[in-house]
């Protein structure tokens, strides 16, 4: 009698298994797959930004769910303290990132993040980064929906160009 059972219960795991690949596999045929290459990226330049520019990859991070964006900060150029409501997580794609957490903006402090590191973004948590070299920085971040930018001072100006170490 324990035999049929294990035989019986065998079967099941196997008919579910069969079926649940099957229907996997016609949710993944339903699915539509995005691809782009760099030049099919639709950068959009920031107001006010010394040329940083934004580009959503997928998603809409003024809606309701996940959305991917990347940031390209020009060389010598960083925002100042600010604060998002959702946690966001960072990966730098090119160049230093220069990155500063706390309401005291001071680039000489920067932790800088070469290609390939990431950061974790707590929700309401200060923050403050950018270029702080001649290189030009490209990260990509990814959240939850809705994002906004919070100012930690909206007297000052968000963006700001330091000067290289040539023009000082």
């Amino acid at each position: 009698m324990a035999g049929k059972t294990l035989a019986a219960v065998a079967a099941c795991l196997i008919c579910g298994t069969v079926l649940g690949s099957a229907s996997d596999q016609g949710a993944a045929a339903g699915a539509a797959f995005v691809r782009l290459s760099p030049a099919q990226v639709r950068w959009q330049d920031v107001p006010g930004g010394f040329g940083a520019q934004v580009a959503t990859i997928a998603g809409d991070p003024a809606g309701h769910g996940l959305y991917v964006q990347r940031v390209r900060f020009p060389p010598h150029v960083m925002d100042r303290p600010h604060w998002h409501p959702n946690d966001r997580h960072v990966t730098v794609l090119k160049g230093t990132w220069f990155t500063g957490t706390g309401p005291a903006f001071d680039p000489a402090h920067a932790v800088p993040l070469p290609p390939g590191s990431y950061m974790f973004h707590p929700a309401k948590a200060l923050h403050w980064d950018g270029s702080n070299s001649d290189q030009e920085v490209v990260v990509q971040v990814f959240g939850i929906g809705p994002a906004d930018t919070n100012p930690a001072d909206p007297k000052l100006p968000f963006w700001v160009q330091l000067q290289s170490p040539r023009q000082r």
